[in-house]
């Protein structure tokens, strides 16, 4: 087992990508924090994983609210006696919006989730990780959207802010032991796109060209393959990287 023991704060645990990485990582014997606001699937997923080597606890809240990620990892802290790694998984889309269509709550709802979120569950795994002193692994889960366009203004310049936050961090602790990496799924068959809404037509119009090039989706078991590559130590010499996993549709 890759991650036997190893202590794990998982966001967006309830459905998709971290469904399927709390599931992998639990069979690899992590005792793993489940993060997600819907209680009732983070219920259900602990139950059906109750036989896995490694133990899940659910811990329902909203990602975005920086409370809530300071106390899951003091959670994580108490219930195993210390963190190993984070992975900050939640996101939403915007609505595909150009920046000339773009309003203030679509800014604020997408960057309080994809990246404020991250930033204060990034601060203070870092300052435990730095009180532990045998440093420490985040593993953010950005987009392809960081580097091509495949969605609105706002998405895509916070999966973008994500990426530069996950190589400011790399280079910052390199010297204390902390890795810090980035997987950017491509079209992958999750829900998120029930977060979009009703597209702006505009931007969707333009978008459209782009994803009409994209292969046949990926899915989010294959994200939590990479995402185990990251966490485990056969990912020990990289840092500071963007993992793409997009079924080659960066290469066109």
């Amino acid at each position: 087992m890759k991650l036997y023991h190893k202590s794990i704060v998982v966001t967006g645990a309830s459905s998709g990508m971290g469904k399927a990485i709390v599931e992998l990582f639990a069979r690899e014997g992590a005792n793993i924090i489940a993060v997600a606001r819907r209680k009732d699937r983070l219920d259900a997923l602990v139950e059906s994983l109750q036989n896995a080597p490694g133990k899940v606890v659910p811990f329902a809240g909203d990602i975005s609210v920086q409370e809530t990620m300071e106390a899951a990892i003091d959670l994580a802290v108490k219930e195993f006696g210390r963190l190993d790694i984070l992975v900050n998984n939640a996101g939403v889309m915007d609505d595909m919006s150009p920046i000339g269509d773009v309003v203030n709550e679509k800014i604020d709802q997408v960057f309080r989730v994809n990246v404020y979120g991250p930033m204060y569950s990034m601060r203070k795994a870092v300052q435990v990780f730095l009180k532990q002193g045998e440093g420490g692994n985040i593993i953010n889960v950005a987009s392809l959207g960081a580097m091509r366009t495949v969605a609105g203004a706002v998405y895509n310049a916070s999966k973008a802010a994500l990426v530069s936050l996950s190589k400011n961090t790399a280079f910052m602790y390199l010297p204390n032991g902390i890795r810090c990496n980035v997987i950017a799924p491509g079209g992958i068959q999750t829900e998120i796109s029930n977060s979009m809404g009703m597209p702006n037509m505009a931007g969707y119009g333009r978008v459209k060209n782009v994803l009409a090039a994209a292969p046949a989706p990926g899915t989010a078991e294959q994200i939590a393959s990479a995402a185990l590559f990251l966490a485990s130590d056969d990912s020990s010499y990289v840092n500071g990287d963007v993992l793409v996993v997009d079924g080659g549709w960066n290469a066109g």
